[in-house]
């Protein structure tokens, strides 16, 4: 009888662990290329020089959804050219896009993953957006993608999980942020790698659920020749304690270490910098460790699944020789509405994080733009789940390793004629350096991040809606030379069917940067374009 009931428990929270939701997919193709015309005017009424600038710009862009038997998946694409008006507006290319596929070429076997992301920050000031104004020269233009194969397999009552993921993020920039006289934001590229095997039980053939992973991740980073490498083992059981209910924990071995070559200097001993504003390595120098740990790692935890669209798991426990907790929350109302809470707490790189906010997308979001810059709004939506922010990434902008915690919450939801959004979250970082290095002045110094994002759009009848955005970032800094900024704004636009291929839009928004001790700059927006669906 007790073998019954735990029988029950482990299928009533394995049922709930099935894909939320566990929808039938729909076949669906749909590709929609596009070209766009825009004439956009801007000037400060806050700060600034007052002059009224102005712009043309033309866009070609790709929106594509995929939903089929075996693969799902969403791309939005945009290449767009500005031409400045005047000697104060400079022309610019702006290539932006989001996409994220899975794909399953072998069914209950084999599974594929990859998803990208082109976008763009403010290398002037760390937590501003840095894409709503034309012509600026501060701007990062960021890269970043990964694949992923995925193997699940079953031996009896026995699962077998194996991973690997590769990814690659570029960063492009101009110039960047002094840290105390280093340019600690100088990143230019990594390869991230990461492997993964596992090999476990669900409760039922015995009492409690068991598993047994290994893993290895590791980063190569420029500049300095960086190294992120962390190799750990470790064993999990689940005991269920009703049939939505279980405890969870683990106990393993963690071993990980953070290294960098020293910076060529001159004859001086001064760094030597790049044309790029870049840090150039020592290639002769040995490489020096910033962080060296191995020891036990372990947790405990609740697992609660009443349904297929709820789930909360939270644990607390030890690592890199620290407490820790995490925690992550998902609950669908509906079928289109959506809930989503993290509280996350490791060890990250500017890299790794843009590559696990990719990760963390699904495969159907609802993409917004930027209508003055093109430029990705920094939160894609998705009804059903699987929406992403990549604020705290984007202000994570750094050529060090840090302590990472913090926390993120998401709402989405679509009623009828209106769809809408909000996102929130705070970031601490923690920056890790070697003794001696160029980044020495920097360890162990601490900033803060804090954002929100409200989107809502409503359609006025079959040819016509409206939409806005409203955003805040707030950067506190803890590091010597570095300006705490507050970036906010709004955005709003109308826009109507001319045709079934045809559509014009009307926009008007607002842009502020306040970096403490600096005058601040606020801008007014307006635009109207034309975009023609093929």
């Amino acid at each position: 009888m007790v073998r019954s009931a735990l029988l029950k428990a482990a299928t009533g929270i394995v049922l709930a662990s099935v894909a939320m939701p566990a929808l039938a997919r729909e076949k669906r193709l749909e590709i929609e290329p596009y070209l766009e015309v825009n004439q956009t005017v801007l000037t400060d009424i806050k700060g600034g020089d007052g002059d009224v600038l102005a712009y043309s710009s033309a866009a070609a862009g790709i929106d594509a959804r995929m939903t089929t038997r075996d693969a799902e998946g969403q791309a939005n694409v945009r290449y767009e050219h500005q031409f400045g008006w005047g000697r104060n507006v400079g022309d610019q290319d702006i290539i932006s896009g989001i996409a994220r596929v899975r794909v399953d070429p072998v069914r209950d076997l084999l599974h594929l993953e990859a998803g990208g992301i082109a976008t763009r920050t403010s290398s002037a000031y760390v937590g501003a957006s840095g894409g709503s104004l034309a012509g600026s020269d501060a701007i990062a233009k960021i890269y970043s993608g990964y694949v992923s194969p995925m193997l699940t397999t079953t031996a009896g009552d026995l699962t077998i999980n194996a991973s690997y993921l590769a990814a690659y993020n570029k960063v492009q920039q101009d110039s960047g942020v002094s840290f105390g006289g280093q340019r600690l934001n100088s990143f230019d590229s990594s390869l991230y790698q990461s492997a993964k095997a596992s090999v476990g039980m669900q409760p039922g053939p015995l009492p409690v659920g068991w598993s047994v992973g290994v893993g290895y991740d590791r980063e190569d980073a420029k500049p300095l020749d960086q190294l992120y490498q962390d190799k750990w083992a470790r064993a999990d059981l689940t005991l269920p304690v009703s049939p939505t209910t279980a405890i969870v924990g683990g106990i393993g071995y963690d071993d990980l270490k953070i290294g960098q070559r020293d910076v060529l200097r001159d004859a001086n001993g001064d760094p030597v910098i790049s044309s790029s504003g870049r840090l150039v390595t020592d290639k002769s120098s040995p490489r020096q460790l910033s962080y060296d740990f191995d020891g036990l790692m372990w947790d405990v935890g609740v697992l609660w699944r009443p349904s297929r669209r709820t789930s909360l798991e939270a644990r607390f426990g030890q690592r890199y020789g620290s407490w820790r907790f995490t925690g992550n929350f998902t609950w669908q109302p509906d079928r289109d509405s959506s809930v989503s809470v993290t509280v996350f707490d490791g060890i990250d790189s500017f890299g790794r994080l843009m590559n696990g906010s990719l990760v963390g997308l699904g495969t159907s979001f609802n993409v917004q733009r930027n209508p003055f810059s093109g430029d990705l709004n920094t939160c894609a939506y998705g009804a059903q789940g699987g929406g992403q922010c990549f604020n705290d990434a984007l202000s994570a902008l750094s050529a060090a390793n840090f302590r990472h915690r913090g926390i993120n919450a998401q709402y989405s939801a679509e009623r009828g004629a209106w769809n809408w959004g909000v996102a929130g979250g705070y970031a601490r970082r923690k920056f890790i350096a070697p003794d001696g290095s160029v980044f020495e002045e920097v360890n162990g110094s601490t900033d803060e991040n804090y954002y929100l994002n409200l989107f809502a759009g409503r359609k006025i009848d079959q040819r016509s809606g409206v939409n806005g955005t409203v955003y805040a970032n707030y950067y506190n800094s803890g590091v010597d030379g570095v300006l705490d900024v507050l970036n906010a704004g709004a955005y709003a636009s109308y826009y109507r069917d001319f045709t079934r291929r045809l559509t014009g839009t009307a926009s008007v928004g607002v842009d502020g940067v306040d970096p403490k001790g600096i005058d601040s700059i606020i801008s007014a927006l307006a635009q109207i374009s034309l975009r023609y669906q093929f």
